[in-house]
């Protein structure tokens, strides 16, 4: 799907016009770039959160010349997809995730009540 299939698709799911859909669209992408720029997150719950993320310098290799390079630290945006986003694209996941949480809950091991002493009377 491109933007112009996604600006269709808000314009007849909530009966807009398709420039109505587009500015929606522009405004909604601009907005999470001008957040990310500033270095704050944006999270969409279930569905994924975007943020920027330091890259370190490192050196690299061009194999045409076959000589090591330098590569300048950057900043660049990263996004994580969120569970209910990632199960939808793939419901074992979730299924194998979910049997984790529940062998992990199982196997942590149950404290016991310190047994009471008598009172002395």
């Amino acid at each position: 799907m491109n933007r112009v299939e996604l600006i269709e698709k808000l314009a007849t799911t909530h009966d807009l016009s398709k420039a109505e859909a587009g500015r929606i669209l522009e405004t909604l992408t601009s907005t999470i770039i001008a957040a990310v720029k500033k270095d704050e997150p944006v999270q969409l719950v279930g569905f994924g959160t975007f943020k920027q993320v330091a890259r370190a310098a490192r050196t690299g290799f061009n194999p045409q010349a076959g000589t090591k390079i330098k590569i300048a630290a950057a900043k660049v945006p990263k996004f994580i997809a969120g569970s209910a986003f990632k199960a939808a694209v793939d419901p074992k996941v979730a299924k194998r995730k979910a049997a984790q949480s529940e062998a992990k809950a199982a196997a942590k091991p149950v404290k016991k009540a310190a047994a009471k002493k008598p009172a002395k009377k």
